[in-house]
């Protein structure tokens, strides 16, 4: 974590781009005191772990969000590789089930950088409907809490899930659990493919500790500016 900071930027900004010097192009017009950001599967795939050490080298926070899903082995051996990276926090899926994550716990244990380990509950982007044509009983909230139950039960430092379910998970998990919320959006800005979401600063104050912003920072013709205004909305 760079010395320059002196508090817990609360906002991750989503780079969701198709190359690596896209996504390095916007963190130049961002401060790593005001947030943290986030690499997922296409930048990834695409830019590779340079990148994630590039961003690391401008002092960001990285949340690399690649929701690791297979035996446990496999996970824990990718957990230990992201965790070599230097990487501020990571992500599984929780339907992996507590032998996948208590592997994926152990093996960045004693790594030198020791990451926030997270579990994925239920994705955003899922209705209802969705989880029953999947087999899932009962609504996305139901799943979300059986789900972050189990994922605090195997070691994990906390969950995603949809700002919609924080205020309940919140008084169900211990203080130290940290929820971490996609499918936020400021005030009159689109839902794009998000079916639940909350501004920024009710987020919060229903028990986010982390909010994950994308578009509405990297497409805004000022990304700096967007970020400002969002945290001047959140004080």
């Amino acid at each position: 974590m760079t010395s320059e900071k002196n508090h817990d930027p609360k906002v991750i900004v989503a780079l969701d781009f198709d190359s690596a010097d896209k996504a390095l192009a916007l963190a130049d017009q961002l401060k790593p005191a005001m947030c943290r950001v986030k690499v997922g599967k296409e930048l990834f795939t695409r830019a590779g772990p340079q990148l994630v050490k590039q961003l690391i080298g401008k002092g960001f926070d990285v949340f690399l969000d690649l929701k690791f899903h297979d035996i446990p082995n496999t996970v824990a051996k990718a957990c230990a590789a992201a965790a070599d990276l230097g990487v501020w926090m990571m992500n599984v899926h929780a339907q992996g089930g507590p032998g996948m994550m208590k592997a994926a716990r152990e093996a960045v244990a004693g790594a030198g950088h020791k990451p926030l380990m997270i579990a994925v509950t239920i994705l955003t982007s899922l209705t209802d409907a969705d989880l029953q044509a999947v087999g899932l009983q009962g609504g996305a909230e139901q799943n979300v809490l059986r789900l972050a139950a189990l994922a605090e039960k195997s070691g994990m430092d906390g969950v995603v899930c949809s700002p919609m379910e924080v205020l309940t998970l919140r008084n169900k998990v211990g203080a130290g659990f940290k929820l971490v919320t996609p499918g936020i959006r400021p005030a009159g800005s689109s839902k794009d493919d998000q079916t639940r979401v909350m501004t920024p600063k009710t987020a919060l104050l229903a028990g986010s500790n982390y909010i994950v912003i994308g578009r509405p920072i990297t497409q805004a013709k000022n990304p700096l500016a967007a970020l400002q205004a969002i945290l001047t909305e959140i004080r």
